[in-house]
């Protein structure tokens, strides 16, 4: 089993994220799960925290809300995908040979904890999903090119990856490869069979 992380950016070009879905819903069927960036429904939690200043937990909530926004949208531009909520969902949709999508939901919180904060994003959320499905690797799509050969820490020093990052995938047991947007035929070739491994 696959996880891809699709950037949220990837909605400011619509004919890319169009054959990136059209990627994984193909080759992806049976063993590729989507977790959706928040995109702009994420930026505008942030600039809206910044109007009112409520705190984390809030935005975090949000921000959750903002994902399943752009999940929606991606089950609606690719609608073979199959939603799925709980794990058990995601593995049932896997089961039927579909590529499941993630509505992340049951991410919403009444208290604060770990992951409640502006230092875990998508990125982090898609690692921690991946370690918890036990999956083969994690794939983050990001709209910014990657530094080649860059670590994980690298990564989350320079901005790329967010703050909890690198410290999670040091336990996370599965392969990790964060890619620019347009490696769709590196990705392609890599669920046809073969693949690399990022260092980490």
């Amino acid at each position: 089993m696959w996880v891809v992380k699709l950037g949220g950016s990837l909605q400011s070009d619509p004919a890319l994220l169009r054959r990136w879905l059209e990627l994984l819903s193909s080759l992806g069927r049976g063993r590729v799960v989507i977790v959706p960036g928040g995109g702009p429904f994420v930026d505008q939690v942030r600039q809206t925290q910044a109007h009112w200043g409520f705190d984390d937990l809030a935005a975090h909530n949000m921000a959750i809300l903002g994902m399943g926004q752009s999940a929606l949208l991606l089950r609606a531009l690719r609608p073979t995908l199959q939603m799925a909520a709980r794990d058990a969902d995601i593995r049932r949709a896997l089961r039927a040979g579909r590529t499941a999508l993630w509505m992340p939901l049951e991410l919403l919180r009444e208290h604060a904890d770990e992951l409640t904060s502006w230092d875990v994003t998508a990125d982090s959320l898609a690692l921690w999903l991946a370690m918890r499905l036990n999956a083969e690797r994690l794939v983050v799509v990001k709209s910014c090119a990657p530094p080649p050969l860059a670590s994980l820490r690298e990564l989350v020093d320079t901005g790329v990856l967010d703050t909890r990052f690198a410290a999670m995938a040091a336990g996370a047991g599965c392969a990790v490869d964060v890619v620019d947007k347009s490696a769709l035929d590196e990705v392609q070739a890599q669920l046809v069979g073969g693949c690399r491994h990022s260092p980490a």
